[in-house]
């Protein structure tokens, strides 16, 4: 019973690892990643349908991202979707193939860069703590239906908050390595 929790515990905290990675991979660093728009969504015939479902996405230059829609008449749709994002890019459109150049960063953009990937990562150790208090609550609960002894439970959350702290560092790892990232560039 404490492993299955100690289990979903860990897959969950994994889960929360990976959308740390999957939304820094998004943030611009000063060159052109197909990541960048993974958070786009086109308003596709009346449905919200992800940018990479509807194009190609490649990276000519390292500034310079290319987006090949697989549906012409989607163009219009896709220039619009880009620029009511977040990511402050001018679409580029040729009728056939969209443009988008990525501008070199200024310290101050680099700044609030570094601010929103700390966000990023208290957000996700918000987030482990949550995991940490839902896997705590539920030793406690075996214990309150004498499923398990007093013993376990000290030894049950030992083993959670180990858990937790790894993954804590992990997030701060992964942080650190993203912020080194951006001003380095």
């Amino acid at each position: 019973m404490v492993n299955d929790i100690i289990k979903e515990l860990e897959e969950k905290m994994k889960k929360t690892i990976s959308s740390l990675k999957k939304e820094l991979a998004s943030m611009k660093a000063g060159r052109a990643t197909p990541a960048m728009l993974d958070r786009i969504e086109v308003d596709y015939y009346g449905t919200m349908t992800s940018l990479n479902q509807l194009a190609n996405i490649s990276v000519p230059e390292s500034r310079i991202l290319m987006i090949q829609p697989w549906d012409k008449s989607a163009m219009k749709s896709i220039e619009k979707a880009i620029l009511v994002s977040d990511l402050g890019l001018n679409p580029s459109n040729d009728g056939t193939s969209m443009r988008l150049v990525i501008p070199e960063l200024t310290e101050e953009t680099r700044k609030n860069l570094v601010k929103n990937i700390k966000k990023a990562g208290e957000d996700s150790k918000v987030a482990l703590r949550s995991i940490r208090r839902d896997a705590n609550d539920k030793v406690k609960n075996l214990k309150k239906d004498n499923s398990i002894t007093e013993d376990e439970v000290k030894s049950s959350e030992n083993d959670i908050q180990k858990k937790t702290d790894a993954y804590v560092k992990e997030v701060d790892n992964v942080v650190d390595a993203k912020e080194k990232e951006i001003m380095s560039i």
